[in-house]
């Protein structure tokens, strides 16, 4: 649906630059207007940048694949580069010719009233085409498009110094045809580099802006149960922005209710910035740019296995029933569960507990241990 939209943009600008870039060179011509004629090659350059448009939008449509998990929006990315690029070395071209002309008086042309009614078809069809197609880039929220639109505007802007440029040389002033033609080549330029520079800070995956990210910002804040955020990240993919972050969160939430913390903030943080189509969510126990890093502690298995030679010979370990691993500050603190049953009164619980705990803590990066005796209720089965 996107594509099919933005072609039929694309094909009904391409149709009107067509008509108006043929007739801008043939009266140009005949009317003897070089700026004219400039602006008709900045029309028919619009024919070469509504084709690559139209590759554009039909392949950076396609869905991710094996080979670009995150899709092929930058190819659209890649074409504005390319558009950009094109622009500017036309307006050179423009610029050198019209330049050359000013230094040899002789050549420079005596345009009459047609050139100027082209001119002033040319501003109100090109000004039409912008709405239109930025319309649809809006809707589609399409950089390519909203960049195609500009160039339609820009030709309508062209098509303004135009007609100040013949009307000026039909009352006298032979020079300013070939000055307005330059004014053209230089605004054609400008929209050149905003399109290549604009792209390039795409490609090389600079963030979104200072005020999106501050609503991201206080978007997560905002979320029941985030204690705080670091390590965020954005950048564009095509029309889309991605965002990663990490949110620290209370260190003993269970693994689901994290999970459910991480889900409402990616859906927060979509609903929150319009750009935005994807956030990965990394879930903290505490802030990990402060604190002393977990890395290189021993996983639950080796764990496990040192802590059951630890406590193989205290009596009443053995009816331990669950142990739980909280990796933080540089340390594993550890909850042990063991049922009420197993213990005959409170001084054999607290005989038990000192045993297991001096037993624990003896390896090394072991921090807090806490035991707990609990009352497994009598299961009823219906």
């Amino acid at each position: 649906m996107r594509y099919q939209e933005a072609r039929k943009v694309t094909i009904i600008g391409s149709i009107v630059d067509l008509l108006l870039g043929v007739a801008k060179v043939v009266i140009g011509y005949t009317a003897h207007s070089q700026a004219l004629i400039a602006d008709g090659v900045h029309s028919l350059s619009d024919l070469v940048t509504d084709v690559m448009v139209l590759f554009a939008a039909k392949h950076a449509s396609k869905g991710a694949d094996e080979d670009h998990p995150y899709g092929h929006a930058r190819i659209e990315t890649v074409m504005t580069v390319i558009l950009g690029t094109v622009l500017t070395f036309v307006a050179i071209g423009i610029a050198y010719e019209a330049i050359e002309r000013m230094f040899h008086p002789e050549q420079l042309l005596k345009p009459s009233w047609p050139a100027l009614l082209v001119a002033g078809i040319s501003i109100l069809s090109k000004e039409g085409i912008y709405h239109y197609t930025m319309n649809a880039a809006r809707r589609l929220r399409s950089n390519l498009l909203r960049a195609n639109a500009w160039h339609s505007r820009s030709d309508a802007i062209s098509s303004v110094i135009v007609v100040v440029g013949v009307a000026g040389t039909m009352a006298g002033l032979d020079y300013l045809d070939a000055v307005a033609a330059v004014g053209v080549a230089v605004m054609i330029a400008r929209i050149g580099w905003d399109l290549v520079w604009n792209s390039l800070r795409e490609l090389v995956d600079t963030g979104l802006d200072a005020d999106q990210i501050e609503t991201i910002k206080q978007t997560i804040n905002g979320v029941q149960g985030v204690r705080g955020l670091h390590f965020l990240r954005s950048r564009h993919m095509g029309p889309d922005a991605l965002v990663d972050v990490h949110i620290q969160v209370e260190p003993r939430l269970s693994v689901s209710e994290g999970h459910q913390v991480s889900e409402t903030v990616r859906q927060a943080v979509i609903d929150s910035v319009d750009d935005v189509t994807d956030v990965l969510v990394h879930i903290d126990p505490e802030n990990d740019e402060l604190g002393p890093p977990c890395d290189g502690l021993p996983m639950r298995n080796d764990l496990l296995l040192q802590l059951q030679q630890r406590w193989q010979d205290i009596e009443g370990a053995d009816k331990i029933d669950d142990v739980t691993l909280h990796y933080l500050h540089g340390q594993i603190h550890i909850d042990i569960q063991i049922p009420l049953a197993a213990v005959k009164d409170i001084t054999q619980a607290r005989q038990i507990t000192s045993q297991i705990s001096q037993a624990v803590k003896e390896i090394n990066p072991v921090g807090e241990v806490q035991i707990n005796f609990f009352d497994r209720p009598n299961m009823v089965q219906k």
